[in-house]
């Protein structure tokens, strides 16, 4: 019993002498890609990260792990001894993972998506995703900007930030105009075929989009100068308020088609194409035939 007692404390003992695991990831990437560049894309942090977390285990273990040179790494002997405990520590943990997930049953894919976009136009047909495909699963997650793999599998997002590192598989163009109430549209806009938008007209403003008006003035050849405007806090809230008859408010389509359709608000210029897009993110190519490749295909249908 006392031996028995001695070795775990020892095996303790060890573990406590390991670098941090998230160090570890670092280091093993970059080891396998011999570029911090590549390590940062695939694990989608910085350049910097990598360099921090490679740099806090060679002062730990009092060795080069890696000889640098203009611009470009090589492993030491040091560093490729501990690249290959470090790959099959990872794959040892990677394949247990599996085998549990496995024993556990079907994951659900654990799908991002912009909170405007989720709310307006994907959560009201999930139904018949899920009456398409009942086998399959979905967890969905609120959120925009970079994507934190690992904790989610897929993110649907415009493409207006670097989005290095990630598979991307077009969903749609982003299609812009201004829309408002049935009820306000002679407070806010002249009559007739071409309608002009009043110089009282109240433009709703959104903090997550800010340069939409712009956007679509841009697009459309339309003049804005010296209109008031209120502003919201995200884009939901403006198309709320352009419902509610407080202004108008810019609307892309897939976020306010079922309104359109319902007569909850109207598109009196219609709506043109930004320059940007949604796309589908995941950290690699989608296997054919595999759950994420079923959900892009009936992302497409809906769009």
């Amino acid at each position: 019993m006392i031996a028995h007692t001695n070795g775990e404390e020892n095996s303790r003992n060890s573990r406590i002498d390991l670098p941090p695991l998230g160090a570890l990831r670092c280091f093993e990437a970059a080891a396998r890609w011999q570029s911090f560049t590549r390590a940062a894309q695939e694990l989608h942090l910085t350049h910097g990260a990598i360099s921090r977390a490679v740099r806090s285990i060679e002062d730990a273990l009092g060795v080069a792990l890696f000889e640098r040179r203009h611009q470009r790494v090589r492993l030491t002997p040091a560093g490729a001894r501990l690249c290959e405990a470090a790959a099959n520590a990872f794959d040892g943990l990677s394949a247990a993972v599996r085998e549990l997930r496995a024993a556990a049953g079907p994951q659900p894919l654990r799908l991002s998506c912009e909170p405007t976009l989720l709310m307006r136009w994907l959560i009201p047909r999930l139904a018949d995703f899920q009456a398409q495909h009942p086998g399959i699963a979905l967890q969905l997650v609120a959120g925009g900007g970079p994507v934190p793999f690992g904790e989610v599998d897929l993110a649907i997002r415009r493409n207006d930030f670097d989005r290095a590192g990630a598979h991307a598989e077009f969903l749609f163009e982003e299609r812009i105009g201004p829309v408002c109430s049935p009820r306000t549209r002679a407070q806010w806009l002249t009559a007739g075929a071409r309608p002009r938008l009043r110089a009282q007209a109240s433009l709703l403003h959104t903090a997550t989009r800010p340069g939409a008006w712009d956007d679509w003035a841009r697009a459309s050849g339309a003049q804005l100068s010296g209109r008031r405007g209120q502003r919201y806090e995200h884009f939901y809230f403006s198309l709320q308020a352009a419902a509610a008859g407080l202004g108008v408010a810019i609307g892309p389509w897939q976020a306010v088609r079922d309104d359109i359709g319902a007569g909850l608000l109207e598109a009196p210029f219609g709506f043109v194409a930004d320059g940007s897009r949604y796309e589908l993110l995941s950290p690699q190519p989608l296997p054919p035939q595999s759950p994420a490749a079923t959900l892009l295909a009936w992302l497409r249908a809906q769009a």
